[in-house]
C-alpha cells in the first residue's frame, strides 16, 4: 500500500457511473416492477451500500476510508435499453474515494445483472467509469494556485552556513515546490543573523517572487531568531498557515509543538518560516502546499 501519512485530511468527493443494457421487453417488465426475484433498485442500492464499505477488502492497496455520505441513483434509459447507476461519495480522510464509488456502482450493476438474468439472456454491463473526483492535492482547484508560481529558499543555519552540517531541508522544499510546479529562482545559505535574514527577504519581495520559504532558527536555542527577524518586516501576519503547518506536525511528532514557525505577508510576497530539520521542513509545506497559493489571488485583490 502507498504510504498517506504525508497527507492531508481533507473532504474528498467523487462520483462514478455504469450501465445495465438489455433487451426492450426486460425494460417494460423493469418499469411494471414484475421481476421474478422482486425488488430491483432496493436490493441493488443495499448491495451498493454493502460493496462499497468492502472496498478496502476486496482490493489489495485500496486503504480503509470512512465513508460520511454515499448516494446511488438509478435513471431507467428507455432510448438506450439500460439502466443507469450513478453513485456520489463523500469522506473526510487522507485519501480519495473513488473506488469506493466505483465499486458501488459495479456491484450495484452485478446485483441488476443477477435479478434480471432469469428474463433476459442478452444483458450487458458497460462503461463503468468515474466522472468527477475533488479533494486532496490532485483537485484542479487547489493545484492551478501553484502552477507557474517563483519562490526563494532561505537556508537559516550557522553550521550550515560554516560548512559543518549539510544542508537538507533546503534541498527537501526544492523538491517540493517542484512538485507543485513552482519554480525556485532565489536560493541561499545565512547565518543566523537578524539583520542578514531581513535584508535577503526584503530584497527578495522586491523581485515579485510569490512566496519566500526561510528554513532554520525556528526552534528554542539562543540563536534561533528567524521568526523575531521575519516579524519586524511582515506587513500583515498570517497566524493560520503556522497552525496548519504545526497542527498537521503535532498528527507526526509531539515536538511539534515547540516548533515557532511564523508566516505573513510582505507586499505581494508571502513569507513562510519553517522548522531547519529536513523532516520538519517536508512535514511543515505538505501541510500547506498548494493550498497557501491561494493567497495570490488574494493579495492581488481578486478575492476568493
Amino acid at each position: 500500500m502507498n504510504d498517506i501519512t504525508g497527507k492531508k485530511t481533507t473532504l474528498r468527493t467523487a462520483q462514478a457511473e455504469g450501465f445495465v443494457f438489455c433487451k426492450p421487453e426486460t425494460i417494460i417488465r423493469i418499469k411494471e416492477n414484475t421481476l421474478p426475484k422482486g425488488d430491483l433498485f432496493g436490493v441493488a442500492k443495499a448491495a451498493a451500500l454493502l460493496g462499497s464499505k468492502k472496498t478496502s477488502e476486496l482490493i489489495p492497496h485500496c486503504h480503509p476510508v470512512s465513508i460520511d455520505s454515499f448516494q446511488i441513483e438509478f435513471e431507467v434509459l428507455s432510448d438506450k435499453n439500460a439502466v443507469r447507476i450513478l453513485t456520489t461519495a463523500k469522506s473526510i480522510g487522507k485519501t480519495g474515494i473513488e473506488m469506493e464509488a466505483l465499486t458501488g456502482v459495479s456491484v450495484a450493476s452485478l446485483v441488476i445483472y443477477d435479478l434480471l438474468k432469469p428474463i433476459d439472456k442478452e444483458l450487458e454491463i458497460s462503461s463503468i467509469r468515474l466522472l468527477e473526483k475533488k479533494g486532496g492535492k490532485t483537485d484542479s482547484q487547489i493545484t492551478k494556485f501553484a502552477a507557474g508560481s517563483k519562490a526563494g529558499i532561505l537556508v537559516c543555519s550557522d553550521s550550515t552556513f560554516q560548512g559543518k552540517r549539510e544542508d537538507g531541508s533546503g534541498k527537501a522544499i526544492l523538491n517540493l515546490l517542484k512538485e507543485h510546479d513552482v519554480e525556485t529562482v532565489k536560493s541561499e545559505i545565512l547565518p543566523d543573523e537578524p539583520e542578514q535574514i531581513r535584508n535577503t527577504i526584503l530584497e527578495w519581495s522586491k523581485l515579485g517572487l510569490d512566496l519566500i520559504v526561510t528554513t532554520g532558527g525556528t526552534g528554542l536555542g539562543p540563536r534561533d531568531n528567524t521568526p523575531e527577524a521575519i516579524k519586524e518586516i511582515l506587513e500583515q501576519e498570517i497566524p493560520g498557515i503556522a497552525e496548519a503547518m504545526r497542527s498537521f506536525g503535532q498528527d507526526r511528532t509531539p515536538f511539534a509543538m515547540l516548533s515557532r514557525s511564523i508566516a505573513g505577508r510582505i507586499g505581494k510576497t508571502l513569507i513562510v518560516s519553517v522548522p531547519g530539520s529536513t523532516n520538519g521542513a517536508t512535514e511543515s509545506l505538505q501541510a500547506i502546499l498548494p493550498a497557501v497559493f491561494h493567497a495570490k489571488k488574494m493579495m492581488r485583490g481578486e478575492g476568493h
